[in-house]
């Protein structure tokens, strides 16, 4: 049932901007921000003229352009291949939009119903991601829900359970703004949009209000603009008295060919943006209505055949959102935001992975981070806020870096109190070597060292299960034995030659470990 607000309640308390009245018309394009939208394109076409030393250059340069709307693109967090969204050279936006957590086993919040908050850390180090993007400027914005998997407002069964089930989330990554997907089952869904409402009111009044912690609700959006449900979302968390940072609308999906996707999702924008404004108006908010509006398009091929955004038609949208005054814009996503094919240019293809359209690596998001800004207060390299560092000398999670081992392509270690993955095999170079562009080290960064992170440790097997090593024994090709616990096979004979060495000489050493320690790939 619609909630609407009480005829005799009083205008609820919000932090105004009176710099963006959505009520006043909206400005025309200028040709200047028209020009260097166009110049972006053709630039994003070339793949040119964006990198400085392997990095990206800062957005924030280029905020005073589009009038306050910041570009958050989101990364499906948990697919693979992990999208390394810390590294500048992979992604050039300093606000990234994180999805998503959903209810895992009953009301315990997961990443996608696939790792909890402890297993993302350990399989995707998801803390000390978040942690090195935080020290080069940028920050993540925690994304609730999305269109698969059950919602945590569904799977909680009460108020409070939901409210410790957010809490979770917060307190380990410590974020300022959070974001509720609303889609699916969960828009049709009253009981929860109650419980989310009445947890989210908990969660901000214990932060101290939405200046400490804001809150984003994302929903569908149709070619008449918000359905009535999506609507109804807002309406719950107001009727709570939390006044939302904003309302994002994804135009995307329409379920009919579109000749100018551009063209259709700003038609859906202007009809969703009016639907929200009145909301926001009947709750008592007046000003700065812009500044709490926007949109998510879904770069390339959409899920519905003949719906495709290319570079040129971000363009237009990214234009719209600066002369609109939007206060945000994302996309959908950045595991995606590249040129499906290799050699030639595949079209129209729908992938998890790749975009469909013609486009430069990265084309939609640097058009995107250049065209618009960054957030108040993020864009300079900051400290990791809320998250404790380890010493750089303190043991990590992982093995420390070794100049005689050969490291295959996907193998973790520990350096100078960083951890880093191997893009390709490699011995001898030092992952804490400075290089000019990325391409020149096989190492990429993950992050800092948390604090209490243990050393590595494995498995170890049953006394008896192999012979015990000895080095009075001789061991012909293919003998096992247990050294210290851990099992090991004889490349060829030896005498005398300890298992140990393989740990730092595995090519020149007899022996092969028949086990991983963490951060090492699985045995092929």
């Amino acid at each position: 049932m619609s909630q609407s607000p009480p005829a005799s309640s009083s205008p609820l308390e919000w932090e105004t901007d009176d710099a963006f009245d959505a009520d006043e018309p909206s400005p025309e394009y200028s040709p200047f921000r028209v020009a260097v939208a166009l110049l972006l394109a053709l630039a994003l076409l070339g793949g040119s003229g964006w990198w400085l030393k392997g990095r990206v250059i800062p957005s924030a340069s280029a905020s005073s352009l589009s009038g306050g709307t910041w570009f958050a693109p989101y990364v499906d967090t948990t697919l693979t291949p992990t999208y390394q969204f810390q590294d500048p050279s992979q992604n050039p936006a300093r606000q990234t939009v994180l999805g998503f957590v959903v209810a895992g086993r009953g009301c315990q919040p997961s990443w996608g119903s696939a790792y909890t908050l402890a297993q993302a850390d350990s399989s995707l180090n998801l803390s000390s991601r978040i942690a090195q993007y935080r020290s080069e400027g940028g920050d993540v914005i925690i994304s609730f829900g999305g269109r698969d998997h059950e919602d945590l407002a569904q799977a909680c069964p009460t108020v409070g359970s939901l409210t410790a089930a957010y809490e979770q989330v917060v307190s380990r990554y410590r974020p300022s703004l959070i974001d509720f997907d609303v889609e699916g089952a969960a828009l049709n869904d009253p009981a929860s949009m109650r419980r989310r409402a009445a947890a989210v009111a908990a969660l901000v009044r214990a932060r101290g209000g939405s200046r400490h912690l804001g809150v984003w609700i994302t929903v569908p959006a149709g070619p008449g603009g918000l359905p009535h449900a999506a609507i109804e979302v807002a309406q719950t968390l107001l009727a709570d008295k939390v006044v939302p940072a904003g309302i994002n609308v994804m135009t995307m999906d329409f379920g009919q060919t579109e000749p100018s996707m551009a063209r259709a999702v700003l038609s859906v924008a202007t009809a969703a943006q009016a639907q929200v404004n009145e909301l926001f108006q009947q709750y008592g908010v007046r000003g700065g209505l812009g500044s709490r509006f926007g949109v998510t398009v879904m770069i390339g091929e959409n899920d519905t055949p003949g719906e495709n955004l290319s570079v040129a038609g971000a363009t237009q949208v990214a234009g719209a959102a600066s002369a609109r005054r939007w206060g945000r814009v994302s996309m959908w996503s950045l595991n995606r935001d590249a040129q499906c094919g290799s050699a030639y240019a595949e079209i129209g293809v729908l992938s998890n992975t790749c975009s469909g359209a013609l486009e430069s690596t990265l084309g939609f998001s640097r058009l995107f981070a250049t065209a618009l800004g960054a957030r108040d207060g993020v864009g300079a390299p900051a400290t990791t806020a809320g998250v404790a560092l380890a010493p750089s000398n303190a043991p990590g999670p992982y093995p420390q870096w070794s100049p005689s081992v050969p490291y295959p392509p996907a193998y973790k270690v520990v350096r100078s109190g960083e951890i880093y993955q191997a893009k390709w095999f490699s011995q001898g170079q030092d992952p804490a070597t400075v290089v000019q562009y990325p391409s020149e080290t096989p190492w990429q960064l993950i992050g800092p060292v948390l604090a209490g992170s243990h050393p590595p440790t494995t498995t170890t097997l049953p006394s008896g299960t192999y012979p015990a090593w000895s080095p009075r024994t001789s061991y012909v090709q293919g003998r096992r034995v247990l050294f210290n616990g851990l099992p090991y096979q004889a490349k060829w004979y030896n005498v005398a030659q300890s298992p140990a060495a393989s740990a730092t000489d595995p090519t020149g050493s007899p022996w092969t470990a028949l086990f991983t320690w963490p951060g090492e790939p699985p045995l092929g």
